[in-house]
């Protein structure tokens, strides 16, 4: 089974773009990230027209995730249990979706930018994904077996050479002590992080800002990732980032992330 992570920066705007690439990937699941659409303007026929089965969760203009699959989706669930909202009134934000797919339980994750140290976004994003390790960490804890696949834009670099240099962000998001450890603690739930063995650093990154020719000067970041429970992580026979993705006209800004696995799900051979 091969399974994909893509923040796809609107949906919409890259439909045609998302169509080719299903098409060539051949993938069997995919989650996808910052839609931008509400529910009723989420281009589904994209993936059913292609036979997958699609669930989106859309509440505005802003965030919005998907995930699409051919080998079943069920029990879907949109937004975790203990997930924080934000703003004056606090309201959830559309920035998780989970399904069964093939035997696989996927999150599409959009974790919280941050915006800037002092900015009250940066504390909802530790609050999120505190959140999100307290629910995950609840899950495997019931069922150690179950696999369980966390993707999506995480919103953070975790390393020093996952961005193009350091120094460029002293005093920024993506790269403070504070969120390295609450990615830290995600794996510390017992997920572990499966791409970074099959494509690693240091220059091998999944984002490149449209300014400033950022993608051809290779000035990037790895924020993009796929975080494996046991039984899934026991699963995984190859890894990749489709940089190719990210060139040409009417790109995201964002690469697709893919994992290979071994065995069946559902009753669909690999």
């Amino acid at each position: 089974m091969r399974i994909a992570t893509w923040n796809v920066n609107s949906a919409r705007a890259r439909a045609e773009r998302i169509g080719a690439w299903l098409d060539r990937s051949d993938v069997d699941v995919l989650a996808v990230q910052e839609t931008k659409a509400r529910d009723h303007q989420f281009p589904a026929s994209v993936f059913t027209d292609r036979g997958y089965e699609v669930a989106h969760f859309g509440l505005s203009q802003w965030n919005g995730v998907a995930i699409a699959s051919r080998v079943g989706l069920e029990d879907v669930r949109k937004g975790f249990p203990g997930q924080p909202g934000y703003g004056d009134p606090e309201e959830v934000e559309a920035r998780a979706i989970g399904a069964l797919c093939g035997g696989v339980r996927v999150w599409s994750l959009y974790v919280p930018n941050g915006r800037e140290i002092d900015h009250p976004h940066y504390a909802y994003k530790l609050r999120w994904l505190e959140a999100l390790r307290e629910a995950s960490a609840a899950d495997l804890a019931a069922d150690p077996d179950v696999p369980i696949a966390l993707v999506g834009d995480f919103n953070i670099a975790p390393q020093d050479d996952d961005v193009w240099d350091m120094a460029e962000f002293e005093g920024r998001t993506h790269v403070t002590a504070p969120e390295r450890a609450a990615f830290r603690a995600l794996v510390g739930a017992g997920f572990d992080e499966v791409v970074r063995e099959y494509a690693p650093g240091p220059g091998v990154y999944t984002y490149w800002d449209y300014k400033a020719l950022s993608f051809p000067k290779r000035k990037g970041m790895r924020i993009d990732f796929v975080l494996a429970s046991p039984a899934l992580r026991a699963r995984v026979t190859d890894a990749r980032i489709d940089r190719e993705e990210r060139k040409g006209k009417g790109a995201s800004d964002h690469a697709p992330v893919i994992v290979e696995l071994d065995g069946d799900g559902a009753g669909t051979d690999v």
